[in-house]
């Protein structure tokens, strides 16, 4: 089932972000590499694909896993929650809808 993980950043929090993005990164190539992956990238925090130092306010990833709690257990570990960039992480369940796969 998929699964819908919002982070949302500590205010000034880009400097964690950038350091803990490679790592961030490598987890999120490897649910693609396994077929897991169904969307996943920042909000930025202004109005801007590239907000530059305005940074970004948070995180969506939308990928499947076994169950909720193997999705909460992934969420936990993730870079950004250890090097205190986000505040805050919520994981739901999602049903995609569209675009019809």
């Amino acid at each position: 089932m998929l699964y819908a993980i919002v982070g949302e950043d500590v205010p000034n929090s880009l400097d964690q972000r950038l350091a803990a993005r490679p790592a961030h990164l490598a987890r999120l190539l490897e649910l693609d590499a396994a077929g897991r992956m169904a969307l996943g990238g920042p909000f930025p925090a202004i109005d801007s694909p590239d907000p530059g130092p305005a940074g970004f306010s948070g995180s969506l990833i939308v990928a499947e896993f076994d169950s909720l709690a193997a999705a909460q257990a992934w969420a936990e570990a993730d870079p950004y929650v250890a090097a205190g960039v986000f505040a805050r992480v919520t994981v739901r369940p999602f049903r995609q809808v569209f675009p019809k796969s």
